[in-house]
């Protein structure tokens, strides 16, 4: 009896882990180049990971958060983006990754074009990138998932509270559908019932498009419940 085929084999490409959402490497950055803000920090958040930033006002932790998004040049030190290194910072970062990093701040006042309705609010980043077409879609999309609704989206900021304007920050955060959410004190100026309504809503967005976050703020509480690791500010410094 002939013996039987032997089973055919098979080899499986590797196992490759994701590059890691943000790197910061020997961070130095200020706004005076004889007394800066930061000296040599470091910090990772990686891929779909949410890192909480602790800290108290004053420590630096929202220059670095500016670092991060690429609205700050650093004196010192590199800043990578799922495994790309940023060479420009502000207009002139590319545009391709510029816009894998999406930022609230923590006064949304200050944050949004006064003569905008929120829809527009939210779908400027569309516009500004030639994505136009998209945003009637993503618009209706985003406004729910961030609990604004109604007549909302016709309004102009000064006719809504600071919690409704902040969730149209969020949503236009989003928009762009980034890889890593940058939140600096983003409920810090919010009741505690819209602060759980905003957190809700990040989460929600992270678990259903894998978007790494890093939560700047002050509340330990807070922090802790909402992100996997938190860090503290002071435990960056160089010793």
């Amino acid at each position: 009896m002939p013996e039987p085929a032997p089973e055919p084999t098979y080899e499986t490409a590797p196992e490759t882990t994701p590059e890691p959402a943000l790197e910061l490497r020997g961070i130095t950055a200020g706004y005076d180049r004889r007394e800066p803000v930061l000296r040599e920090v470091s910090l990772t958040v990686g891929d779909g990971e949410a890192v909480g930033l602790l800290g108290p006002s004053g420590c630096g932790k929202s220059t670095l958060a500016r670092v991060a998004a690429l609205l700050h040049r650093p004196q010192a030190g590199t800043v990578r983006l799922a495994g790309r290194p940023a060479h420009g910072f502000r207009h002139r970062a590319p545009r391709e990754l510029r816009t894998t990093v999406g930022v609230v701040f923590q006064q949304p006042r200050l944050a949004a074009d006064p003569r905008l309705t929120l829809a527009d609010l939210i779908a400027e980043p569309l516009r500004a990138t030639g994505r136009r077409a998209e945003a009637r879609v993503r618009l209706s999309a985003l406004a729910a998932s961030v609990g604004l609704g109604g007549d909302l989206l016709a309004r102009r900021p000064h006719e809504v509270s600071d919690g409704q304007l902040q969730r149209a920050c969020l949503a236009r955060a989003l928009v762009l559908r980034p890889r890593l959410l940058v939140c600096d004190e983003m409920t810090a100026m919010l009741d505690a019932s819209t602060t759980a309504a905003l957190v809700a809503a990040v989460e929600e967005y992270r678990r259903e498009h894998g978007t790494a976050l890093l939560a700047v703020g002050h509340d330990r509480v807070l922090l802790e419940r909402w992100c996997d690791r938190t860090v503290e500010f002071k435990t960056l410094l160089p010793r």
